[in-house]
């Protein structure tokens, strides 16, 4: 089984949350909102989440201004939170801001 393949459980939901201080699960998305110092670092920021998006073939909705992104995570195949949106949310993490 692939981890998109199911909606996450109340408990995968609440470990996953756990490993991912900031996140939190909104109308069956998982985000989290970044704060940054200027547009050209929100800019940065977001390329960069595109490209790993891209490299994960899994695209999150991301809304951005000046000096803010959000970014939601969710798996339409199954209506909501998966664990591959924990996964990719994880990798989000490691991206330098």
């Amino acid at each position: 089984m692939t981890p998109a393949s199911h909606l996450a459980t109340s408990d995968e939901l609440h470990n996953g949350l756990a490993a991912l201080p900031g996140w939190e699960p909104h109308e069956g998305v998982l985000r989290r909102v970044f704060h940054f110092p200027s547009y050209s670092a929100t800019l940065a920021f977001v390329n960069a989440v595109a490209a790993l998006a891209e490299e994960q073939d899994h695209h999150p909705e991301m809304l951005f201004g000046y000096d803010r992104c959000e970014v939601r995570w969710s798996s339409h195949n199954v209506g909501g939170i998966s664990q591959n949106d924990f996964v990719c949310a994880q990798l989000v993490e490691k991206v330098p801001r």
